[in-house]
């Protein structure tokens, strides 16, 4: 740690002189006095009382019981009854939703998941101010979800290859257009590319020995 030194007319100056220097409470500063400050006599040999200070290290919190008490609060004010449990691993953080509404929280094409799960991203990273991974389930959604995207994939690429012609699926998300190219990957007859411009795109199945189609951006995007 990095002390620096502080200088008052008393102990109680020097520290305030600190404080305004961190622009923190007392208690969140180590300090360690040099000298006390002494008046001297008749003003001679006065002597300036001096500090060495350093803000004190803050414990990280606890990412996995801040997110589940965050989570408890949102589902509160939402008006919504549910219990929060939750793991961790390294920087991602699991919580899972135990409700009787839980098609009020998923939402339409699981919208309102998502849109409390980057509510509360934001919220996670400026209290613990460091990179949190978060994913928010609700009775297993999320794996039913994947393996229902995974089968549509499937499915189409079925279509695809008996057609010869390219299908073009409705606009999803980055997580779901994931999906659906990594389920496609290792099929030799196919590929996969995503077309459109922001957050939503489409993703385009087509067949392997077909060139590229215009203006699409081939990749997991």
């Amino acid at each position: 740690m990095e002390f620096l030194e502080f200088e008052g007319k008393t102990t109680e100056e020097a520290i305030q002189h600190a404080c305004e220097y961190y622009q923190v409470s007392p208690e969140k500063l180590e300090i360690e006095i040099v000298t006390v400050g002494s008046p001297g006599i008749f003003g001679l040999g006065s002597r300036k009382a001096r500090v060495r200070v350093t803000r004190r290290e803050e414990a990280e919190p606890d990412l996995k019981s801040l997110g589940q008490e965050l989570l408890e609060k949102f589902l509160e004010k939402m008006g919504e009854c549910g219990k929060v449990s939750g793991h961790q691993e390294d920087d991602r953080l699991y919580l899972s939703i135990d409700t009787e509404e839980a098609g009020l929280l998923i939402g339409k094409q699981g919208q309102t998941l998502e849109a409390l799960q980057y509510l509360l991203t934001k919220m996670l990273v400026k209290k613990s101010r460091r990179k949190v991974r978060l994913a928010i389930d609700i009775e297993s959604y999320r794996a039913r979800h994947q393996q229902n995207l995974s089968q549509l994939a499937l499915r189409y690429g079925e279509k695809v290859k008996k057609s010869g012609r390219p299908v073009t699926l409705n606009p999803m998300n980055p997580h779901d257009r994931r999906i659906i190219h990594l389920t496609l990957q290792d099929d030799k007859d196919l590929k996969t590319m995503s077309r459109g411009e922001g957050l939503y795109k489409k993703v385009v199945i087509y067949p392997a020995r077909k060139k590229e189609l215009q203006g699409a951006n081939p990749g997991l995007a």
